[in-house]
């Protein structure tokens, strides 16, 4: 961590956080429809991860939602690459990193729930929302973020938040999970230069 960092979730708040965040996905989506198991709690609700760190955080997020659904829980992951409508904007020198997505389940009558680790812009979100169509089409789609910090340019918010985080644009969210930065935690610090403000995910 940079020292002009401030931590905002350490890695038992994000922990707590996920536990949350799954508890309202199962009171929200109660008795929506049937599970592949035939009925329960987790009723007709699949979680899909946005790669990077979104696909770890649904990972981690579909463990508790199993846990408390008593019932499988569809997971996959998606990549949003070259559905992105700012490709010519990344930072210089900047190419997409690639990643195979992972949707191996019907998605028709489902409710998805897109996981990503920054809400900025939208555009993420969007671009998350077009590839998913491209596989089928979901009864609904609902978001679930660690972290909003505003600064939205589309009409998009998350129906499950993390922690709602006030930030400057020229601040940037760092969201560290152990799988890929060593450690778990949320940070608040200043972007790279030459850098977008986003978090892993957005811009």
């Amino acid at each position: 961590m940079g020292t002009s960092e401030r931590v905002v979730l350490d890695s038992d708040d994000l922990s707590r956080t996920l536990v949350r965040i799954a508890h309202e996905i199962i009171e929200k989506n109660a008795g929506s429809a049937r599970d592949d198991a035939g009925e329960g709690p987790g009723s007709g609700i699949a979680v899909v991860g946005i790669h990077t760190r979104g696909a770890v955080l649904g990972r981690r997020l579909h463990a508790r939602l199993e846990e408390l659904a008593g019932a499988p829980v569809p997971l996959g992951d998606i990549d949003i690459s070259f559905y992105r409508d700012d490709l010519g904007g990344r930072e210089p020198g900047g190419v997409p990193v690639v990643h195979s997505s992972h949707l191996d389940f019907e998605l028709e009558g489902r409710t998805v729930v897109l996981v990503d680790d920054v809400l900025f812009t939208g555009r993420t979100v969007r671009a998350a929302i077009d590839a998913l169509f491209d596989y089928g089409r979901p009864q609904r789609v609902q978001l679930a973020v660690v972290a909003d910090r505003g600064h939205r340019e589309l009409p998009i918010r998350p129906d499950y938040t993390g922690k709602n985080l006030p930030t400057a644009r020229d601040e940037r969210v760092y969201v560290r999970l152990e799988e890929i930065d060593g450690s778990d935690e949320v940070a608040i610090g200043p972007a790279p230069v030459g850098a977008a403000g986003g978090g892993e995910g957005e811009r």
